[in-house]
């Protein structure tokens, strides 16, 4: 497998997992007290990161293989 093909694999369940860990970011904020602010800014870029992982996943002819559970519909 060629190294754009193992991206377009790759790259949607860094996407989904990035997700995750944003979600536990923005769940734990709200008991972090002081560091409320910073897990909170580190959820927003981690979901900047996201963006910016979505838009090389695009660029390189979206994904090769669905994440588990995803269903893409195109209106």
């Amino acid at each position: 497998m060629d190294e754009i093909k193992k991206l377009r694999v790759l790259l949607p369940h860094w996407i989904e997992h990035n997700g995750e860990h944003a979600g536990e970011f923005r769940k734990w904020a709200d008991q972090a007290g002081p560091a409320q602010d910073a897990l909170l800014a580190a959820a927003g870029l981690v979901e900047q990161a996201n963006g910016r992982l979505g838009e090389a996943l695009d660029q390189l002819g979206g994904p090769l293989e669905h994440p588990h559970g995803a269903h893409h519909h195109h209106d």
